[in-house]
């Protein structure tokens, strides 16, 4: 059953017309390869995937990876995609994460076919397990404490040494497993531990806790459990149950999968999941890490799990990324074992190449200073027609007023012009777009010394194009009428860090030394009139200086998505 959706994302009948066109795969890859020797052995013969997300916090740009691979692999084969909630840990997990989860896994078109399911779901099946491990003289309950249980695991250079409670009997563990379950003990007095090899080079498989005593309210469960099985005893189970064929995780679990394998070995399960890693998608200026995110939020670094400034797909999209280009990096990232970092303008591109033949034009003055052009009548009103999305003729044509008081951009005027400086300066001329050729006659100060005002005269016969008498005007401006525009707030953002590589810091350093103090500008804007009708979600270029989207958390505000300049597409090329 979905849940309801949150306030201004997409509803339950938007469902039949999810659709992502990015969600395929154009080209084979390694897990690929693997799937189509395990169709080819008969091993299984039908592919079923799934994306496992712990709802202690929200989605980012890497998670759209692990979502990706997982849902375009089950749409190649024809199979199915389960959304299953890894819910085991209660002390982080809360219900918003849950809805959040779905939500963006609904946008970004990964439609879950084959179900939504909780691991809370089979908490009496893992323990209904663990019993069978205990009886099978597999597991056994032990008394040391964490600090303890640490100290007796070893090294990656020593092997560890058995817990002196490894050898009780069947009869004791039954015993006091049952009664961790039914909260007779302190947190951590207790663990239930896989009885496997303390020797092992692996040292995951060195007896690795598969349960703890934790007395905590779950989000689902209420207060029935006081103990919770780890991820990697419950995570193949969930798998197994599910009739997932292959588990595909990213890499760091690549040392977690003998203890995968062992777990439904020795459980019994048949067919068996198979587990498979991908590398992670590691993004300059950019921080992955869940629990870093949730300290940002919780100390007020940024304004919310949404913030534009965050990798989250919801404060991506709040920015004004789409599904589409979301999918169009992870597949520009690759699918691959070896580990990398994509560079942030990568994904940048792909924002930008969609909305420069998607996004309407309009004009929007940041940096606002009069202008007043002497030989239009004061009051007079003149439209221009001009193109909504040059790139797009059926995206058709607006009409902006143009009247005797304009306002354009405080760095088109230059009063004592740089060298190459084709905007407007004194003597000079420029063209303002979809309208007259003006040439700047004089200006005002004010006793600062600041401009206050730039008088100009317009070339009344430029309305249609250039001058009739041949001359050249190389710099066209944007520009708004100073009598019928909107006035709004535009949100400038920079990226959150200063530093690219964000995975190796200095010795001494942390992720807040490197925290942008400039990400963020709010503006006092002024656009033309058209922006009155923007609607949220809905964008726009702003002529010669980015990409835009109206704010869906507050009226009248456009948030800052991308720029016009693609360094990225030139280094390509």
């Amino acid at each position: 059953m979905l849940t309801p959706f949150l306030k201004g994302d997409i509803t339950m009948a938007d469902l039949e017309n999810i659709s992502n066109p990015e969600l395929f795969l154009e080209s084979s890859n390694f897990l690929t390869d693997i799937i189509d020797e395990d169709l080819a052995e008969g091993s299984y013969t039908e592919i079923h995937t799934r994306f496992p997300p712990e709802p202690n916090g929200y989605l980012h740009i890497g998670s759209a990876k692990a979502i990706f691979i997982n849902a375009a692999i089950a749409k190649k084969y024809g199979g199915k995609f389960n959304l299953r909630y890894d819910d085991t840990n209660p002390e982080k997990e809360d219900t918003e994460y849950v809805n959040s989860i779905e939500n963006d896994l609904l946008w970004l078109g990964a439609v879950p076919t084959g179900g939504i399911f909780y691991g809370s779901d089979y908490f009496d099946k893992c323990y209904e397990f663990a019993v069978k491990l205990i009886k099978d003289g597999k597991a056994y309950v032990c008394d040391l404490s964490p600090e303890e249980i640490r100290e007796y695991r070893g090294t990656l250079t020593e092997p560890g040494k058995n817990s002196p409670y490894r050898d009780r009997s069947v009869e004791e563990n039954l015993d006091l497993f049952e009664r961790m379950k039914n909260g007779e003990f302190p947190d951590e007095s207790h663990t239930l531990r896989a009885k496997i090899d303390m020797s092992s080079s692996n040292i995951n498989l060195r007896d690795p806790i598969i349960y703890r005593i934790c007395k905590q309210h779950h989000h689902r469960q209420g207060d029935k459990w006081c103990i919770y099985p780890l991820y990697d005893y419950a995570h193949p189970i969930q798998d197994a149950i599910e009739g997932i064929t292959h588990s595909m995780c990213s890499l760091e679990f690549e040392n977690h999968r003998p203890l995968y394998d062992w777990v439904i070995e020795n459980i019994g399960f048949d067919p068996r999941p198979k587990q498979r890693e991908f590398a992670r998608l590691n993004v300059t200026y950019t921080v992955m890490s869940k629990r870093y995110l949730r300290s940002l939020v919780e100390t007020g670094a940024v304004d919310g799990w949404d913030d534009p400034r965050m990798p989250t797909l919801c404060g991506l999209r709040r920015r004004g990324y789409t599904p589409s280009s979301c999918f169009k990096f992870v597949k520009m990232a690759g699918i691959s074992k070896a580990n990398s970092l994509v560079d942030i303008e990568a994904l940048e591109h792909c924002i930008r190449d969609e909305l420069n033949g998607t996004a309407e034009r309009r004009m929007c003055v940041l940096d606002p200073v009069k202008l007043t052009v002497t030989n239009i009548p004061e009051g007079k009103v003149e439209y221009f027609e001009v193109q909504n999305n040059p790139n797009d003729p059926d995206a058709g044509s607006r009409k902006i007023p143009f009247t005797k008081n304009i306002f354009i951009d405080r760095q088109d005027f230059m009063e004592e012009p740089i060298p190459k400086f084709f905007r407007l300066k004194p003597g000079g001329e420029v063209r303002l777009a979809g309208a007259y050729n003006v040439k700047c006659t004089d200006l005002k100060k004010d006793d600062a010394g600041n401009i206050t005002e730039i008088i100009c005269e317009a070339d009344l016969e430029t309305g249609n194009g250039m001058p009739a008498d041949g001359r050249k005007v190389k710099g066209t401006i944007h520009w708004v009428s100073a009598d019928i525009n909107h006035r709004t707030t535009v949100m400038q953002y920079d990226r959150l860090f200063t530093e690219p590589n964000l995975l190796d810091l200095p010795a001494g350093k942390t992720l807040n030394d490197y925290l942008n103090p400039e990400s963020v500008k709010k503006i006092d804007a002024v656009g033309e009139i058209s922006l009155k009708d923007a609607k949220p979600g809905d964008h726009f270029q702003f002529m010669r200086t980015g990409y835009y989207c109206v704010d869906t958390n507050h009226e009248n505000v456009f948030n800052f998505t991308v720029g016009l300049k693609d360094t990225f597409k030139k280094a390509a090329e």
